[in-house]
């Protein structure tokens, strides 16, 4: 923090932002929104005394944990992340089942070709859907694991 620019904690807070505010390096004047979700959630207070805890290291991934969390919690204030949670985990169950169908119908074609597919644009347009199912499915288990990597660091806090 400095005098000339506080952060956005100390500006909402109206506090003066000095050398070792705690706040500044995570939440900047910039993004005054991302501390008002995290300050009507949590409480400044509570923030505080949770980051001055951890290791410097841990810290910024704290941050965007508790961003994620009053984020989910002010969009669903009843399921907050549990809701995000369920709704990834139903999109991983619904884009396996695409995928096994996808992959099915490949070893259908391969196993069983038909004269019709002697262009191979029927079996380029299957290759090319599994392909992009395989990605989809792989960026929704990353996003999930990547989630579920910042709830524990949360529980911990």
């Amino acid at each position: 923090g400095s005098s000339a620019t506080p952060c956005a904690s100390c500006k909402l807070l109206r506090r003066r932002c000095t050398r070792d505010c705690v706040f500044a390096p995570y939440f900047p004047p910039e993004d005054p929104h991302r501390f008002a979700t995290v300050h009507r959630v949590f409480g400044a207070s509570n923030v505080s005394k949770m980051l001055q805890e951890l290791p410097a290291a841990q810290r910024a991934d704290a941050v965007s944990s508790l961003v994620y969390e009053a984020t989910a919690r002010m969009r669903d204030p009843v399921y907050g992340c549990a809701g995000a949670i369920s709704y990834l985990q139903q999109q991983v169950s619904q884009l396996q089942v695409q995928l096994a169908v996808a992959q099915a119908e490949i070893l259908q074609r391969i196993n069983h070709p038909s004269p019709m597919d002697d262009d191979d644009k029927a079996y380029s347009s299957l290759v090319m859907q599994n392909d992009l199912m395989s990605t989809l499915l792989l960026q929704e288990c990353l996003c999930f694991c990547n989630f579920l990597k910042i709830g524990k660091l949360r529980r911990k806090l």
